[in-house]
């Protein structure tokens, strides 16, 4: 999509939207976010609400491209501005102290803030006019809390459409990495160095060759940050994540305990020999193409009414780093969900 694209009437209207309070769905190059004015903590409790969010949970405040970072950070790190410089507008998020005059609605409470400029000329536009600029949206993803995030415009229309909590819905096509931002802490550096909270298409090793230095494992004195919790992306249908030689197995006995299967994989292999599943999807077998699919086929195979997502384990490499974390909490909520359907329990009795 390109600024000759963009309907500058509905930009406009949504960035007035958003400036007396409303929330306006948008779309980023990561996800389609869920805006408020970051400044307004009614609007922001606003988000919360509409999502069922944890009031403790952070969200990311978005800025423009122009934006000042010590208007929203205390004390910018030079690796910040080196980041910022490398990375925006794109997908990687930082914490950085908060700034006195910042609400704490954005950050859960805590005394740090997460900043991210994103790459989509449409959330650009937004951020421009809103407030001449001088703004910035507090966005998580554009869903419930912890379900599957939105790619398409038409994903936030399903999680929202019929409650009335969100004033516009901004189309800008499909996001165009799929997944979320990386997000690296930088509010400790005298004491933990930076810390890779999650991870994301910009990988460690891409931050690392700008501040010459590796990001750490999370720990747990860490700040909390959007999407870290051990479930979480997650669809109505419990998903199960197996090797490709362990999956060809589980098909065959799923099939014949008279389970329902939706497959989503990206080899020949699952179904080499295996009986065919109920319904399937095959994604890209790269890093990239897979991260861009993965929450719309999600969203697809959650629609038909399977016991069970089962999803062929991607490669561990660097470059799948983010696509495996996102499956991981996807499926942590289902932990026995293939021992439990071929042993003949009901889904209601199933972890959920």
């Amino acid at each position: 999509m390109s600024i000759g694209d963009l309907d500058h009437a509905a930009i406009d209207a949504a960035a007035r939207a958003l400036e007396r309070g409303e929330l306006v769905a948008f779309p980023t190059e990561t996800v389609y976010g869920l805006g408020a004015d970051a400044e307004n903590p009614a609007a922001v409790a606003a988000i919360y609400a509409a999502k069922g969010r944890p009031q403790d949970h952070p969200v990311i405040v978005h800025l423009a491209p122009e934006a000042a970072l010590d208007y929203w950070g205390a004390d910018i790190p030079r690796q910040a501005q080196a980041l910022a410089d490398a990375f925006w507008p794109g997908p990687l998020t930082m914490i950085v102290r908060r700034a006195p005059n910042i609400p704490a609605a954005v950050s859960g409470g805590q005394d740090t803030v997460g900043l991210r400029c994103p790459a989509h000329p449409v959330a650009i536009a937004l951020l421009r006019a809103f407030k001449d600029g001088k703004g910035g949206l507090a966005a998580p993803s554009a869903n419930k809390f912890g379900a599957v995030s939105p790619t398409l415009a038409q994903h936030v229309r399903d999680e929202f459409g019929g409650d009335g909590s969100v004033a516009m819905v901004l189309d800008g096509g499909a996001s165009e990495v799929g997944i979320e931002s990386t997000i690296v802490d930088l509010s400790r550096l005298a004491t933990h160095g930076p810390v890779l909270l999650r991870p994301g298409q910009i990988s460690a090793e891409a931050i690392a060759a700008v501040i010459d230095q590796v990001p750490a494992a999370p720990d747990a004195a860490a700040p909390r940050a959007s999407g870290t919790l051990e479930s979480h992306y997650a669809p109505h249908t419990p998903v199960a994540m197996q090797d490709s030689t362990t999956l060809r197995l589980t098909l065959a006995q799923l099939s014949g305990a008279g389970r329902k299967v939706a497959l989503i994989h990206y080899s020949d292999v699952p179904l080499a020999d295996a009986p065919l599943p109920h319904a399937a999807l095959r994604l890209p077998a790269t890093p990239a193409g897979f991260a861009h699919a993965l929450y719309a086929a999600l969203r697809a195979m959650d629609g038909h009414g399977a016991d069970v997502i089962l999803v062929e384990a991607p490669p561990q490499g660097g470059n799948w780093h983010g696509v495996n974390d996102r499956l991981r909490r996807a499926a942590h909520g289902s932990t026995g969900i293939v021992h439990g359907l071929l042993n003949q329990a009901t889904p209601g009795d199933l972890p959920g």
